[in-house]
């Protein structure tokens, strides 16, 4: 076995994060892949994270928070006593691994059908301005499922805003009792939050549209109640600055990520977790100094997500603008990622056919190196 000591020195140095030590800075991205039929993490969950709780942390799969939080059939939820249950055995499947596990709070806002709404009701989002390009997930009248063009939202009224911060206190509330080390907002990939942060999908003219610090009310409230749950330091979140998805547009992605750094900073949030811009497929990447701005605005962790190997983590460690990496599909097709990353092992090839629904297949039947650790989870 190759001593840590000689490859990739920096993926495998512990890590402070928040009041959370991590053994390792390996982090499993948020992946969803559509395996929970009625919402509630099942056995199959089980034997899924904790065939991975040797990353230094997992992030789990997008969560929906409410049942009008949904835009894709087949995740799971944090709002029911089951879905609360099913969670709390998937979390002591990682910890009696030793892992640790953060479960990411999901709204998605315009990126939904009727379909998938409560009584057919139209999606939520800041403003009535569909998606251009957007699809969401549904379930079929003759029982099948598939991608289908998402509806024209309806523009929530200010009074229900504070409804749906409480839907995220109440999820973390929840995910608490379940055992979960931490929990991340998701404001980012085009969803709920990150449409009111941008500027394209907020047209709003009361107190949570318009002006930069607007715009970001509401995401900072959830920040807020959900940190009088957890802690401050054992609260991440997620955000996509500069992205391009679901026809959301933003004229001012750094001057928004820099406020937002300096208000979490203010806050005391554990860290910020970035998903790259060119994740999707575009060719977007961050302005020159950017990483150099986030460091210097955010004290707490910085983890990036989005096409890294091993040697591209490293050189992000050993430049100071990262404190760990996060990996998605290498982690699909390899549960013991870190220890191959760490004795320099080949990576097996994810099977795109099974990243989402199905069953076993493509979830959890990767192989594992032969290295002691069990195979079914």
């Amino acid at each position: 076995m190759t001593d840590t000591s000689l490859r990739n020195p920096g993926l495998f140095t512990p890590l402070q994060i928040g009041s959370l030590t991590l053994p390792n800075r390996v982090i499993m991205a948020p992946l969803t892949r559509s395996r929970t039929p009625d919402s509630v993490p099942g056995k199959l969950q089980q034997a899924y994270y904790g065939q991975r709780a040797g990353a230094g942390l997992i992030i789990s799969e997008a969560t929906n928070i409410s049942p009008t939080a949904r835009g894709y059939v087949y995740t799971p939820g944090i709002w029911t006593d089951a879905q609360e249950a099913g969670w709390r055995d998937v979390v002591e499947a990682v910890h009696a691994k030793g892992g640790r596990i953060a479960l990411q709070l999901w709204h998605v806002g315009r990126v939904s059908h009727e379909m998938v709404q409560p009584d057919g009701q139209p999606p939520v989002a800041p403003s009535a301005l569909k998606g251009e390009g957007a699809e969401c997930f549904v379930e079929f009248e003759d029982g099948t499922a598939g991608p289908h063009p998402t509806s024209t939202p309806r523009a929530l009224e200010t009074d229900e805003i504070p409804g749906i911060v409480e839907d995220y206190r109440q999820a973390a509330v929840r995910a608490k009792r379940a055992g979960f080390d931490m929990v991340e907002v998701h404001a980012a990939n085009a969803y709920l939050l990150n449409q009111f942060l941008a500027t394209g999908t907020n047209q709003r003219t009361d107190q949570y549209g318009g002006s930069l610090e607007n715009r970001a009310r509401f995401p900072l409230q959830v920040v807020d109640a959900v940190a009088e749950v957890f802690g401050p330091e054992r609260v991440g979140i997620r955000l996509t600055p500069f992205l391009e998805l679901f026809g959301l547009t933003d004229d001012e992605p750094e001057e928004m990520a820099n406020y937002l750094a300096d208000e979490l900073n203010r806050r005391g949030l554990a860290y910020l977790h970035f998903n790259e811009p060119g994740f999707a497929g575009a060719d977007i990447t961050y302005p020159e100094g950017f990483r150099e701005q986030m460091r210097e605005c955010f004290k707490g962790g910085l983890i990036y997500c989005g096409g890294y190997d091993a040697e591209r983590a490293q050189t992000r460690l050993e430049e100071n603008s990262a404190d760990a990496i996060a990996f998605g599909r290498p982690f699909i097709a390899n549960p013991d990622l870190p220890e191959r990353f760490r004795v320099g092992a080949a990576l097996n090839e994810p099977e795109h056919a099974t990243f989402y629904g199905g069953a076993e297949e493509g979830y959890t039947d990767y192989p594992f190196l032969d290295n002691g650790y069990d195979r079914l989870g």
